[in-house]
Protein backbone atom coordinates (compact mmCIF):
# COMPACT_ATOMS: atom_id res chain seq x y z
CA UNK A 1 0.00 0.00 0.00
CA UNK A 2 1.19 3.45 -0.86
CA UNK A 3 0.20 7.09 0.54
CA UNK A 4 -0.30 9.54 -2.19
CA UNK A 5 -0.10 13.37 -1.00
CA UNK A 6 -0.70 15.99 -3.38
CA UNK A 7 1.66 18.43 -2.54
CA UNK A 8 1.60 21.38 -5.53
CA UNK A 9 -0.70 22.82 -7.62
CA UNK A 10 -2.11 21.49 -11.34
CA UNK A 11 -1.87 25.03 -12.47
CA UNK A 12 0.23 25.64 -15.11
CA UNK A 13 0.95 21.72 -15.79
CA UNK A 14 -0.20 19.96 -19.22
CA UNK A 15 -3.92 18.89 -19.67
CA UNK A 16 -2.27 14.98 -19.47
CA UNK A 17 -0.93 15.94 -16.00
CA UNK A 18 -3.78 17.20 -14.82
CA UNK A 19 -6.08 14.00 -16.19
CA UNK A 20 -4.14 12.08 -14.34
CA UNK A 21 -4.09 13.68 -10.87
CA UNK A 22 -7.55 14.08 -11.23
CA UNK A 23 -7.74 9.82 -12.15
CA UNK A 24 -5.71 9.62 -8.66
CA UNK A 25 -9.19 11.36 -7.06
CA UNK A 26 -6.82 14.52 -5.67
CA UNK A 27 -8.69 17.62 -6.04
CA UNK A 28 -6.76 19.96 -3.07
CA UNK A 29 -3.47 20.68 -1.73
CA UNK A 30 -2.75 17.88 1.09
CA UNK A 31 -5.41 15.80 -0.23
CA UNK A 32 -4.22 11.99 0.74
CA UNK A 33 -5.22 8.61 -1.07
CA UNK A 34 -4.02 5.20 -0.15
CA UNK A 35 -3.60 2.56 -3.17
CA UNK A 36 -2.32 -0.54 -3.61
CA UNK A 37 0.29 -0.89 -5.70
CA UNK A 38 0.24 -2.27 -9.12
CA UNK A 39 1.88 -1.61 -12.04
CA UNK A 40 -0.64 1.45 -13.30
CA UNK A 41 -0.42 2.91 -10.28
CA UNK A 42 3.23 3.14 -10.75
CA UNK A 43 3.40 4.61 -13.83
CA UNK A 44 0.92 7.14 -13.19
CA UNK A 45 3.05 8.31 -10.10
CA UNK A 46 6.05 8.60 -12.54
CA UNK A 47 4.34 10.71 -14.86
CA UNK A 48 3.23 13.07 -12.01
CA UNK A 49 6.17 13.06 -9.53
CA UNK A 50 7.16 16.45 -9.58
CA UNK A 51 3.36 17.32 -7.79
CA UNK A 52 2.96 14.35 -5.26
CA UNK A 53 4.40 13.06 -2.13
CA UNK A 54 4.59 9.02 -2.02
CA UNK A 55 5.00 7.00 1.06
CA UNK A 56 4.41 3.30 2.05
CA UNK A 57 2.17 2.26 4.54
Amino acid sequence: MVKVTLIKSTIGEVESVKATIAALGLKKIGMEKTFEESPALQGQLKKVSHLVRVETV
